[in-house]
């Protein structure tokens, strides 16, 4: 008898021992706000679990209170007895929140709520769900304080129910790549059998692929809502049984689970910036079909479950599944170990429990404990600040040189720079597009170039700021920063006139904001084109100085100078003008508007420049055929600084490019002179005279030429603007910076970092969509290429191998002759070919050659060109790739479809007007100058343009040691093949992204979409001098078509000319 009371005493003790213990376990205080906007029913099932683990963890709110699943949360509270539901915003007040549990968001619908009524649309509408803009920047502005905190997100908080813009910003934030894919793992895909397959996907199927859905047996369903795609993989696709979270070696060592665990829910596919971020990972056995029906759609194979990071003073966390979801949560919690218990003893869980309870449960009490840790002290370097009396500053001007205070003392810095815009693939400058990942990489490259110095000409987004202050914290070497005030250009150029109010005050307050944002103290609301965010990196100590403007509109600055000519000079607290004209007097003015807001509010100066560029420099230019060009001098020596701005003082700051204004080229003080290396350089002399003319020293602030096809303007000893290879552009760019340096500048920075697809120039402007720029790579246009990294694909490398074409159909294909097969492909840049030949056949080589003939716009083109012998075609031939030897390779127009003669008509004098099938075809020319006459030499040039048609032999692969970015076309007798590519605009396409091309030139020259292009390739003697004779042809013409776009595909290469730049740099 003694032994069965002993025995139940022990069992009594096993069950209340837990019990005592966990209620003499002191609690703990914790902050936590729950987000759930997807609250169908009372279960409360995407969140009980994570009040459940708080108030087993002994966890408790404000006022000593447990957490209540029914009502500690905000989002969505449905009352189905009642038949209503309200809606809790989070509160106003969220300082003092620990942690920030972001869970499911995907929202309600009419659809889920028993007690509406439905909509007869088969869309049901969004009652509430989302994360919007608001919300979001309520909860980045406390993460980002210097309060620990902790973020947990979920999968669904960024579902389709959330904005665009506001997914872009959280996943930046949170370093992370959305897919817009989602899926799940179904044990049975018959809805006849399987209950849980979602009515949507039937539907979704149906319109998609226009039947029934007709899966059996088990599978994964891939569902995109944006794109409104689906993909279903079946038993081919998959070996094994469902998806596992998998645990990487960072995640087993924080979370000291075992490495895999089974997963049933829905999951999202995201790919983390950063692979040190990623935790665990999604683990599925795909077989090599599953794999290439992923890559059909641009689907990642690879992608994580659970991503962490550390950021500032905040623990940030991602779950790629609904890995709170527990439908079974007990009630009972007052128990310790529990947790554990449920994890091991779980032979009668649903695999979603097993999940709850062993993986998610655990990994929950890891971030939960950690957010109670005191904030790591991390290591950074140590910014070393000079005072002048309250004042801090970092560096200044002394002795005609930059000087920067690094550790203790002050050191020469020569300025090795580059230029930073806005501009990205597929967008545009004003959508801030550029991550945080982006940002620091490019930081990395600049870094190992040898540059010590970034500009900005106007306010980046939060993303830039933070990679810059991580880079420097990270880096021995420091990234200094110039910063611009961007002003608007348009109300000065409509107003002629800097002093009104309205420019000033505009002017004034984007300086104040700037201000704010270096020093890490500022919340900038969106507006439409522009950066906007919460701005909390301190940068201040790496801003060297502020360059103030853009390049000032002669004829805003000569209005601007007569209509306030009694103005006199300026003085000011800190600036004060001698001898200055009224833009002067208005520019020094704005320089004491920054200096004394930065003053007041932070007690930091810096050095002060504004932009300036050749056209308004002080000196006078007696070639200058433009009288623009030479109007009006905007002088900054007479801007002078007193008081404590002494201490840092000021600089000019100078964009020069080698081959414009015409002056440069013209000038003969400047074409005649001898440089250091006994050289003529009409850049060295401009330079020379530019530097004895100031009393201030200069920087360069920008400088270089493009890697182009296109060509704008000719320098005479060939530093020109285009028609450069990336080879060629490193070479002009180390020559034009020595003589930066040897000219005594305080150095220079290269403009620019980034190739910008939406630039325009002046001689294609004309002929592209300019709504549609960002969209695709224009080889034509030199403005977009000025940049050390390309974006360009090179899908095609037009090298001679025939790799590149393994997933391409042939267009044509034939057994006998000398053509053989005709391919097809292209990119954002160019449009590819390639022609397969029979090489055993010498007269391919000795006695013809090709002609590959597009018809690119219904109604017109020659029928019968006159080129070719007895040729007569039912299409109608815009263009023809005329493939004539290594010198005389070029694209010939319709002479009807010639846009050059048409646009500069007068300037060739041409007076005939052309004729519709005329059968005349024409080289492809561009403009360089309009007729001018050189005042000092009282002489006329005539109207100068190019051939841009002509097409040059060489090898286009970048990792080829014979590498030549401008090669049109590569012959591989050993393979057999010939390839080209040809830029869109050669083509006349003003927007490949659209299929469409430039329509109506004799009208409205406006844009029309085509279906894609008719090709056919004929093979043609030369041997008679009147026409060419075909001895080879396809039958008929095929049509090329493509897929429009809107998300034009890239990938960032250094181009050659950055590892030239980095061996001068690197001295």
């Amino acid at each position: 008898m003694k032994w069965k009371i002993s025995l139940f005493l022990l069992v009594v003790l096993a069950v209340s021992l837990p019990i005592v213990l966990w209620f003499t376990e002191k609690p703990t205080k914790l902050e936590v706000v729950i987000f759930n906007k997807t609250v169908h029913d009372q279960t409360f099932q995407e969140h009980s679990g994570v009040t459940w683990i708080l108030n087993h963890h002994r966890y408790e709110k404000k006022g000593n209170m447990k957490y209540q699943k029914d009502l500690d949360y905000y989002g969505f509270f449905s009352d189905n007895e009642n038949k209503t539901y309200t809606i809790r915003e989070l509160p106003p007040s969220i300082e003092n929140t620990d942690v920030f549990y972001i869970g499911n968001l995907y929202g309600v619908y009419e659809d889920d709520l028993e007690f509406i009524e439905k909509s007869t649309n088969n869309i049901s509408p969004l009652i509430y769900g989302g994360l919007n803009e608001e919300e979001w920047q309520s909860i980045l502005e406390r993460i980002s304080s210097q309060k620990r905190s902790t973020l947990i997100m979920e999968n669904n908080a960024l579902s389709i129910a959330t904005a665009d813009h506001v997914q872009k910003n959280v996943s930046d934030y949170l370093q992370l790549d959305l897919s817009g894919w989602s899926g799940k793992y179904f044990e049975e895909l018959d809805p006849l059998i399987n209950e849980d397959i979602p009515q949507s996907l039937l539907q979704l199927n149906e319109q998609i692929f226009e039947t029934a859905w007709n899966y059996q047996g088990s599978g994964f369903v891939l569902v995109n809502e944006q794109t409104e795609q689906l993909l279903v993989l079946v038993d081919e696709h998959y070996l094994g049984d469902g998806i596992n979270v998998q645990f990487t070696e960072a995640g087993l060592e924080k979370f000291k689970l075992k490495s895999e665990y089974n997963y049933t829910d829905w999951f999202t596919i995201v790919t983390a910036k950063r692979p040190e971020d990623v935790l665990a990972k999604f683990s599925w056995n795909l077989t090599d079909l599953g794999i290439s029906e992923l890559k059909r759609l641009n689907i990642p194979v690879e992608f994580a479950a659970i991503i962490g990071q550390s950021r500032s003073s905040s623990q940030n966390y991602f779950f790629a599944g609904n890995f709170s979801k527990n439908s079974n949560v007990p009630n009972f919690y007052q128990f310790k170990g529990l947790s554990k218990l449920k994890s091991v003893f779980n032979w009668t869980h649903s695999a979603e429990e097993k999940f709850f309870w062993q993986l998610y449960v655990p990994v929950l009490t890891i971030i939960l404990a950690e957010s109670l840790d005191e904030i790591d002290n991390v290591e950074s370097s140590q910014v070393s600040v000079a005072n002048e009396g309250s004042l801090a500053y970092t560096s200044r001007i002394h002795d005609n040189s930059f000087e920067v205070f690094l550790k203790g003392s002050w050191n020469k810095l020569q300025i090795k720079g580059v230029n930073m815009g806005m501009g990205k693939p597929g967008a545009f400058p004003g959508e801030a597009a550029i991550s945080e990942d982006e940002y620091y990489r490019w930081f990395q490259s600049i870094g190992e170039m040898g540059a010590n110095t970034i500009r900005v000409y106007t306010l980046h987004p939060p993303s830039f700021y933070n990679a810059l202050k991580e880079y420097n914290e990270q880096h021995d070497e420091p990234m200094y920063l110039l910063h611009g005030v961007w002003i608007d250009e348009e109300p000065l150029e409509e107003t002629l006139d800097a002093f009104k109010p309205e420019i000033t005050k505009e002017f004034q307050e984007e300086m104040q904001r700037i201000v704010d944002v270096i020093h890490g103290n500022a919340l900038i609301e969106r507006r439409p084109g522009h950066a906007y965010g919460i701005y909390q990196a301190d940068v201040s100590p790496y801003v060297i100085g502020w360059v103030l403007g853009i390049e000032w509109y002669p004829f805003m600055v000569k209005e601007t100078n007569e209509k306030h000519v009694t103005i006199g000079d300026y003085d000011g607290k800190f600036v004060m003008t001698n001898g200055a004209l009224p833009f002067e007097h208005w520019l020094a003015a704005q320089f004491d508007k920054i200096i004394n807001y930065e003053i007041e509010h932070y007690q930091w100066i810096r050095p002060m420049s504004f932009t300036n560029w050749v056209t308004t420099d002080l000196l006078n230019h007696p070639a200058e055929p433009n009288e623009e060009e030479d109007m009006v001098s905007v002088d900054p020596n007479v801007i002078k600084l007193k008081g404590p701005l002494m201490a840092t003082n000021q600089f000019a700051s100078y964009h020069v490019y080698p081959y414009y204004p015409d002056f440069l080229n013209y000038e003969e003080n400047y074409v005649n002179y001898t440089d250091h290396r006994g050289e003529l350089n009409n850049y060295a002399a401009y330079l020379k005279e530019l530097h004895e003319a100031h009393t201030i020293p200069i920087l360069i602030a920008e400088f270089g030429v493009p890697a182009s096809r296109g060509l704008t303007h000719e320098n005479p000893f060939g530093w020109n603007q285009g028609f450069l290879s990336e080879v060629e552009q490193g070479e002009i760019i180390v020559r034009l910076y020595e003589d930066i340096v040897h000219e005594k500048m305080l150095g220079g920075l290269v403009f620019t970092w980034q190739d910008e697809w939406f630039k325009r120039t002046w001689n294609t402007m004309d002929y592209d969509n300019p709504e549609r720029r960002p969209y695709w790579s224009n080889a034509q246009t030199n403005e977009q290429q000025f940049g050390l990294l390309s974006f360009d694909r090179h899908k095609v490398k037009v090298d001679g191998e025939k790799s590149d074409w393994e997933s391409v159909s042939a267009l044509f294909t034939k057994d006998q002759g000398i053509m053989r097969n005709l391919f097809m492909d292209h990119d954002e840049r160019y449009l590819y070919f390639r022609l397969d030949i029979n090489s055993t056949n010498e007269d391919f080589f000795t006695k013809g050659f090709p002609l590959i003939l597009l018809d690119t716009v219904p109604n017109q083109g020659n029928s019968r060109p006159e080129m070719i012998k007895g040729g007569t075609f039912e299409n109608g031939i815009d263009f023809i790739i005329n493939l004539n030897g290594l010198n005389e390779s070029r694209v010939l127009v319709d002479s009807y479809y010639d846009l050059f003669s048409l646009q500069f008509r007068n300037d060739l004098q041409i007076n005939e007007d052309p004729v519709k099938d005329s059968g005349k075809f024409v080289p492809i020319h561009y403009a360089l100058n309009r007729e001018m006459t050189i005042p000092s030499q009282n002489k006329t040039y005539p109207f100068s343009y190019y051939e841009t048609g002509k097409l040059r032999y060489g090898n286009g692969n970048p990792s080829s040691v014979n590498y030549d970015s401008l090669a049109d076309y590569y012959i591989d007798q050993s393979q057999e093949i010939l390839e080209i590519r040809i830029p869109w605009l050669l083509l006349n396409f003003r927007d490949p992204s659209q299929r469409e091309v430039i329509s109506d030139i004799y009208g409205e020259r406006k844009g029309e979409k085509v279906d894609g292009i008719f090709v056919s390739a004929l093979f043609v003697d030369p041997s008679d001098s009147q026409s060419l004779k075909v001895i080879d042809s396809f039958p008929t013409f095929e049509l090329y078509s493509w897929e429009e776009w809107d998300l034009p595909a890239y990938e960032e290469r250094l181009k050659s000319s950055y590892e030239i730049v980095k061996k001068a740099f690197s001295k």
